[in-house]
């Protein structure tokens, strides 16, 4: 009896691979709509605003306070009740079983991954120097005008690496969408393994190919870390 068949681990990798971009289309997905919701969120945090500090804080809590899996199945059970709702108040006529599991999927984890970018913008926008932030606005600079020449350049410095670690553990988090129906790289896994009974191979080869994809997101953020913190070029002596 061969209990154990290294072949199967090719195979299963090779019968993966072609679902990745499913994968990596929900991790950029989230984690640009994840960015742009976490810098408002963090912005209703630093600048103490009524109403909108209070709802940026509970809802960060609550994200970060709730398994991501609660929060998928909250979005794939609650969005049809909530049109069903909208239908039911307004005369509407949303086809609910037109919503593909996808759109549940980047809801998400797209709120999920604000609340966690909420954190990381806020303590690298808090990072930078207030005197550079007087001298910008000493020389006639808008807040918006600081915000985007002052501010943003110097935390992004500190941000990326923060950043970096956010989306790796969030392209380790798709493994998730499974549960709903979508066919990631997880899901993939589980039918392959599930057609030739390999299962500890096929989920070596579905590890591998996580475990690269790490690895590649690791060193485009080393590339990118280097390119913003200026204090790591090298200085031109003709310059």
């Amino acid at each position: 009896m061969n209990l154990f068949k290294p072949s199967a681990i090719v195979e299963g990798i090779w019968r993966i691979i072609p679902n990745i971009p499913v994968t990596l289309e929900i991790a950029v997905v989230a984690a640009i709509i994840g960015i742009i919701l976490g810098f408002l969120l963090a912005l209703f945090r630093i600048k103490k605003w009524p109403v909108l500090t209070q709802i940026a804080t509970v809802y960060i809590s609550f994200m970060r306070g709730t398994p991501l899996l609660v929060q998928i199945f909250l979005s794939y059970y609650g969005i049809p009740v909530m049109l069903n709702i909208f239908n039911y108040k307004f005369n509407t006529s949303f086809n609910i079983n037109s919503i593909p599991s996808m759109a549940f999927v980047f809801v998400a984890f797209s709120l999920n991954e604000a609340a966690y970018m909420a954190e990381t913008l806020r303590a690298s926008i808090l990072s930078v120097d207030y005197k550079d932030i007087e001298a910008a606005y000493s020389i006639g600079m808008t807040g918006a005008q600081t915000m985007r020449r002052v501010i943003l350049p110097q935390a992004m410095i500190v941000a990326i690496p923060n950043l970096g670690n956010s989306l790796i553990s969030l392209v380790k988090s798709t493994s998730l969408a499974f549960t709903i129906g979508v066919m990631d790289m997880m899901g993939k896994a589980k039918v392959v393994s599930g057609n030739n009974m390999r299962f500890f191979e096929v989920y070596i080869g579905l590890a591998l190919l996580y475990w690269v994809m790490c690895i590649l997101i690791e060193f485009v953020i080393n590339k990118l870390e280097k390119r913003f913190n200026i204090m790591d070029r090298e200085v031109d002596d003709d310059d």
